[in-house]
């Protein structure tokens, strides 16, 4: 199909006037609204469509064909072709923002440390790649670096120029890790404040990440240093906060939503990890007790996007290096977690839409800055 918008000749019109009318099932406004019906023609009895979206989802994309198709055969349309373009909405920068072409940047986080950060981040990363986005992943636990492990893969980041690293790749996510940089995996970090904080701002400003549509950051636990500087150093599209069910995880989480409530930071939603075991006759065990994932939503305000499973796979793959959305994506944790990616997706699309619509969010309110202790 070309580019081009020719006269519509009346049976073509006819169709028209009516698909206009079908809402996009994330932004619930119709096509007409949007002006996301980009082109259309029959060939015969086919009726060919080319349709932007906002989100990569796949659930959404059949959600909006299905409709589509309802209202073409109705018309007359014997069969239905569409061609997607996707249009990932993007964050406003400022001349200070050292990621100018990175569209979204995502916080993976937790006040809590062992709730399953790294895991949430490493099959967000790649299932957003999965959808056909661009997507990086910046593991920012500077003492507990895990990307390497979950991604297995070594190797050192090189420069081309003397100036900028080049990140690795992996199943076509970009990937960087203070884990490269070490002389062995076994080896501790053992650095001070300013030594933390030179190493935090060379692998955010040195690291040539191009164009992205996703830059995942695996942030450690707590709500220290490492959490503040990311956070005030460029502007956040939201926040994916992640907890396990038992009161003692909640206590601390409770305290990474505050901070993102203190710095003006979105959370889009909350994930609920080791939420129960399914035993092969099929019972359910809530071996960490229920309810804290719903817990934090109300706290956040947010969407529950998925409550994953204890699963052996999940394990099993992630020290295998291949995460569980790429090697076992129909397996209970595999399904939960693509449920989440999907969720994010249409969840940041519909951010940025209620914020001003279109391709480009206004700007947010200027980020707070915390006081200090010392």
């Amino acid at each position: 199909m070309t580019s081009e918008t020719p006269a519509l000749d009346e049976r073509t019109q006819k169709m028209r006037d009516a698909l206009i009318k079908v809402k996009d099932p994330v932004l619930g406004r119709t096509l007409d609204d949007l002006k996301t019906l980009l082109e259309i023609a029959f060939e015969g009895e086919t009726l060919k469509l080319r349709v932007a979206m906002s989100t990569p989802s796949d659930e959404s994309r059949a959600a909006l064909k299905a409709r589509l198709e309802e209202v073409a055969k109705a018309e007359g349309a014997a069969s239905l072709e569409i061609e997607w373009e996707v249009r990932v909405p993007t964050r406003i920068t400022t001349g200070e923002d050292p990621l100018p072409d990175v569209k979204n940047v995502i916080l993976v986080m937790s006040g809590k440390g062992g709730v399953g950060k790294s895991t949430v981040a490493t099959n967000l990363a790649l299932g957003l790649r999965k959808l056909g986005t661009r997507v990086g992943l910046f593991d920012a636990d500077i003492y507990g670096p895990s990307l390497p492990t979950m991604f297995g893969i070594e190797g050192r980041p090189v420069s081309d120029d003397g100036k900028h690293i080049l990140p690795l790749q992996r199943f076509g996510v970009k990937l960087m890790s203070v884990g490269f940089l070490l002389e062995h995996e076994k080896q501790a970090v053992i650095w001070r404040g300013p030594r933390l904080h030179g190493a935090l701002k060379q692998l955010v400003e040195d690291v040539r990440w191009g164009a992205l549509d996703f830059l995942v950051v695996d942030l450690p636990p707590g709500t220290g240093d490492v959490a503040l500087s990311i956070a005030q150093k460029m502007r956040i599209t939201g926040v994916v906060m992640v907890t396990t069910p038992q009161e003692v995880a909640l206590q601390d989480v409770y305290k990474g939503v505050t901070l993102c409530q203190q710095l003006n930071m979105p959370i889009l939603g909350v994930v609920e990890n080791m939420s129960y075991f399914e035993d092969p006759a099929g019972n359910r065990h809530e071996l960490f007790g229920s309810g804290g994932g719903e817990k934090i939503a109300e706290m956040c305000e947010a969407p529950l996007m998925a409550q994953v499973p204890i699963d052996q796979a999940l394990r099993e793959w992630g020290d295998k290096g291949t995460p569980v959305v790429q090697s076992a994506p129909d397996s209970p944790s595999g399904s939960a977690l693509m449920k989440m990616v999907e969720t994010l997706a249409d969840t940041v699309a519909k951010l940025h839409f209620e914020r001003g619509g279109g391709e480009k969010a206004p700007t947010t309110e200027r980020r707070k800055h915390l006081p200090i202790m010392r």
